[in-house]
């Protein structure tokens, strides 16, 4: 259950990299990515930094602190190039909250329970402030597979759906028999790319299963099939985007 507006505590700590939305843009989808550098105040300095032209709303510390770099009604400079269903310009119509985290570069580790706690509250708040759908709480990888590998497959996304904010698949949908592999083609291919589409991946239409298929299936499964980031697409795999689907369907 959704705690109604209440709003977390805060720090404000203002970045200068932002800028306006578009006339007539709405915010419809919650964003959430690693900071992957060595600790937080790096990344804190980085996202203030107006030589680096990135920025976030909002960083989460390990220990729970919250900190809000650009106001919400602001354009902060998150999500770089990705798209999901026909939003190709996610800056413009989304909230970026910045979590963290060494990530793969600089030694991926669990997110610690103080942080995902603040992390939950705040979520929670927004997407009940801004009536963000479960199904467009996302990673950075989601909307740029391939490009970005945040927050990775550590990222406790049960959590969150627990608490109302994103939705998850209850069954790991573990069965490893061989389905589709790289470098397959035909209908089976093309329906895998129907499935993926449906969902909210970008890709072109195609019946070649080539490395745009294996980044989507990878970032799919960092999201939502956490046991086994393989880019392989198993039986378990073909099951989870089935009923990750009917699930977003159900959800609209």
């Amino acid at each position: 259950m959704l705690n109604a507006l209440i709003q977390p505590d805060i720090i404000d700590h203002p970045s200068p990299n932002y800028g306006d939305r578009p006339d007539g843009a709405s915010i419809d989808l919650l964003l959430i990515h690693y900071t992957g550098m060595k600790n937080g105040a790096e990344a804190l300095a980085r996202l203030c930094d107006p030589d680096a032209a990135v920025s976030a709303h909002y960083l989460v510390e390990e220990d729970g602190r919250i900190f809000q770099l650009v106001q919400d009604s602001d354009r902060a400079w998150h999500a770089g190039v990705g798209a999901w269903h026909k939003s190709n310009n996610i800056n413009d119509i989304s909230i970026g909250i910045e979590v963290v985290n060494p990530g793969h570069e600089f030694g991926y580790r669990p997110f610690p329970d103080k942080q995902i706690t603040a992390l939950t509250a705040l979520s929670q708040w927004l997407v009940t402030r801004y009536f963000i759908p479960a199904e467009r709480v996302l990673g950075h990888s989601d909307i740029a597979p391939g490009r970005k590998m945040d927050p990775g497959e550590l990222f406790p996304w049960d959590k969150l759906s627990a608490a109302g904010v994103g939705c998850s698949l209850k069954d790991p949908y573990n069965d490893t028999s061989a389905y589709l592999q790289f470098g397959d083609c035909g209908e089976q291919v093309i329906s895998l790319h129907e499935l993926l589409i449906e969902i909210g991946y970008k890709l072109a239409s195609t019946t070649h299963y080539g490395s745009e298929t294996l980044d989507a299936i990878v970032a799919f499964q960092q999201h939502w099939r956490q046991s086994a980031v393989t880019g392989k697409v198993d039986l378990g795999t073909y099951q989870a985007l089935k009923a990750l689907k009917t699930m977003m369907i159900e959800g609209r």
